[in-house]
């Protein structure tokens, strides 16, 4: 049978109470089966509609605290997908993976296509996986990966950390820290931190290893050696906003580097959106991204499931 429509979702008769529980194992197998799901045709128009639909099939929707993308709420638990610049392309990654808990899935929304341009890359985190040099693979299992950040407190370049944790009560965000496994010290500019996470994992249903880290993405080298080299001068290593390493302190090499982002070359699918479209992401066996755009673009984005 093909998905419900939306409003089949949210009718609360017993009857539609079935079928709710019937379309989610439809799309649950599947979502197991193929990583991703796309939703095309159906009346889902509005960041409203996009909201319904999503607590239909996951009534707990999870906030974006501690996320380092930056995204604005726009109702609920449902954000834009990104303020990323329009001209540079997001690398491929998985949502989360800098941090010991993530969604397992995602929820994507089409509010207005881009003018041009903007479609979202998709991987298939074990084809990623699979792709990249055995020895490189090794280093990264061994090694795992460290992930940096000096969040300013208001003024600075990127988010603030209360922008990051959505609070501005230190006593919240350390308790967030140390829930999260992460080091962290308040400084002169705001706070510290350091988070060690594994670069493969195994998925929690299927046990299958998968890639599942932002190791090229955090990298201070991710925008171009040009770009590394000014933010290197101007702010150190120590002190750069963000930046990956491998577990044991020692630097990924650029040799490392390429070859992950070679993997993601070679194994990602583009996704060219249309109005009201809805994707639904399995957050660990795919990874997604997003290609640069030209004129005004609107994804919303939430999340559920840990």
């Amino acid at each position: 049978p093909a998905p419900p429509d939306t409003y089949t979702l949210t009718r609360s008769s017993a009857a539609s109470d079935v079928y709710k529980r019937q379309a989610r194992d439809w799309i649950e197998a599947r979502l197991l089966r193929h990583g991703a799901l796309l939703l095309r045709g159906y009346a889902v128009h509005t960041a409203a509609d996009f909201e319904r639909l999503c607590t239909a099939m996951e009534p707990e929707l999870l906030n974006y605290a501690g996320g380092d993308s930056p995204r604005t709420a726009v109702r609920g638990k449902v954000y834009t997908s990104t303020e990323y610049p329009a001209e540079l392309e997001i690398p491929l990654h998985n949502e989360l993976s800098y941090l010991h808990q993530w969604p397992r899935k995602l929820f994507f929304f089409c509010e207005r296509a881009a003018d041009e341009g903007g479609a979202t890359n998709l991987a298939d985190s074990r084809r990623i996986l699979a792709a990249i040099d055995p020895a490189v693979r090794r280093r990264f299992r061994e090694r795992q990966v460290a992930y940096t950040q000096n969040l300013h407190d208001g003024w600075g370049l990127g988010k603030s950390w209360q922008e990051t944790f959505e609070t501005d009560d230190r006593a919240k965000v350390e308790g967030h820290c140390r829930a999260g496994g992460s080091e962290f010290r308040w400084t002169e500019q705001g706070l510290w931190t350091r988070t060690v996470c594994p670069a493969v994992i195994a998925h929690a249903e299927t046990g299958e290893a998968v890639w599942f880290n932002q190791a090229d993405l955090w990298h201070v080298s991710s925008r171009g050696r040009k770009y590394q080299e000014n933010m290197l001068r101007l702010f150190g290593e120590d002190a750069l906003p963000s930046n990956a390493s491998y577990g044991d302190g020692s630097p990924i090499t650029d040799r490392d580097l390429d070859a992950v982002r070679r993997a993601y070359r070679e194994t990602e699918v583009v996704f060219p959106w249309r109005h009201g479209d809805v994707l639904l992401v399995d957050n660990v066996l795919v990874a997604h991204g997003r290609k640069p755009f030209k004129g005004r673009r609107r994804i919303l984005v939430t999340m559920a499931g840990q």
